[in-house]
């Protein structure tokens, strides 16, 4: 067995009714909260004034931040200038991926009041992070990211010089994760299937990366069977709030899937599909769960036929005809039914054209690229894309 390492993980709290110990969980850490959510959705919902109920009831002040869409370096820059003097002790994150994101940014940089930008991978001077950072407390309100497991803010700039990068230092791991099944309830269809999508892609990337290991090939494979069993009952109970036994179980296994695929992320890193996110997010207004799911099939089909003409003996080989073996069928002819199935726009949706495939390309190079199962060429790369304009 090849040597490997596991690096920091919050303390895990999992189950259908776990969001009400949040106060409890903050309480425990701090006096002064900074509760991170989305711009309307959980707000909106009878959640958010249970929550903040609690908070008092635990004698927990509170301060709110709300984050519409992407968080961008701004943001974070101005929450932090913003709630400097406020004496927060702990940040609690509630909310989809780009919630928890803003979240961990925050917390990693009130205690210092710098700009993120001093920190960003690929964008400026890329100094150290020394921390310390804020206690964190992590609560996703959709099934997709597993940003409540990781140690990276990914933050992005839109527009024909933007960006998506990390933030990326285990000090800014969450304290605690408080996975509650029950708080996907609220989420429209499009939400559950974009979302479901990016688990799945990074159950999927992970699995097969070259870093792989045996233990990370454990919990992926968990979460890939998870997902087989909950995703579409979970996708098609969409905005169900009075849930049925049926589709709470459909629901705990996609919330578990998408955990395993936060863990195993960063742990071992993704693939194509993620390399080729950070430029098609960043130069046009693709939900990220969008990319990973019009994409997955075409870059499983690409990596296939260069694994088979290239690296015979690779293992990602075997595991991808496990994973098609699990899933009923031949892998890539099962994800093109699921991306038409879910009616999954094309990147021409989003005004992708044949000639933005150069610049795609040259951007995509990054660290997810790097645990590719095997390395991909220019015109690979591009075939991914032009398959799905």
């Amino acid at each position: 067995m090849q040597p490997f390492a596991i690096a920091r993980l919050p303390r895990l709290v999992f189950g259908a009714g776990a969001a009400d110990s949040l106060p409890a969980e903050v309480a425990a850490l701090g006096r002064r909260v900074l509760v991170v959510t989305g711009a309307r959705s959980f707000r909106d919902g009878p959640r958010w004034p249970a929550l903040t109920a609690g908070l008092e009831a635990a004698g927990v002040a509170w301060h709110a931040l709300a984050v519409p869409g992407e968080p961008s370096p701004e943001l974070v820059d101005g929450a932090v200038r913003q709630f400097a003097g406020a004496g927060i002790e702990v940040v609690l994150g509630i909310g989809g991926g780009s919630a928890l994101d803003a979240a961990k940014a925050v917390a990693g940089l009130l205690p210092h009041g710098n700009s993120v930008m001093d920190h960003l991978e690929g964008v400026g001077p890329e100094l150290p992070y020394a921390g310390p950072s804020l206690p964190l407390v992590a609560a996703p309100t959709t099934a997709g990211t597993g940003s409540e497991a990781t140690k990276n803010a990914v933050l992005s700039r839109h527009g024909p010089d933007g960006f998506k990068k990390s933030f990326r230092d285990e000090q800014l791991v969450a304290r605690v994760a408080v996975v509650d099944p029950d708080l996907l309830a609220s989420c429209p269809a499009g939400v559950v299937a974009a979302n479901g999508m990016d688990a799945f892609t990074q159950l999927l990337e992970s699995f097969t990366s070259r870093k792989a290991n045996p233990m990370t090939d454990a919990l992926a494979w968990s979460g890939l069977q998870a997902f087989a069993r909950g995703f579409f009952p979970a996708w098609e109970g969409a905005g169900v709030e009075q849930a049925g036994e049926p589709l709470r179980t459909a629901r705990s296994d996609l919330a578990y899937a998408s955990l395993m695929s936060g863990i195993c992320l960063a742990q071992v890193g993704l693939g194509s599909v993620h390399g080729l996110a950070q430029p098609l997010g960043s130069l046009f207004p693709i939900p990220h769960g969008v990319v990973c799911g019009t994409l997955v099939a075409e870059a499983t089909a690409v990596n296939l036929a260069a694994l088979a003409a290239r690296a015979p003996d690779s293992p990602a080989l075997p595991k991808y005809a496990r994973v098609g073996e699990l899933l009923g069928g031949d892998l890539v002819g099962v994800l093109r039914d699921w991306t038409a199935r879910l009616d999954l726009p094309r990147l021409g949706a989003f005004q992708v054209t044949a000639a933005d495939s150069g610049r795609i390309v040259a951007r995509s190079r990054g660290s997810s690229m790097q645990t590719n199962p095997v390395a991909l060429e220019d015109d690979e790369v591009a075939a991914i894309v032009a398959a799905r304009l």
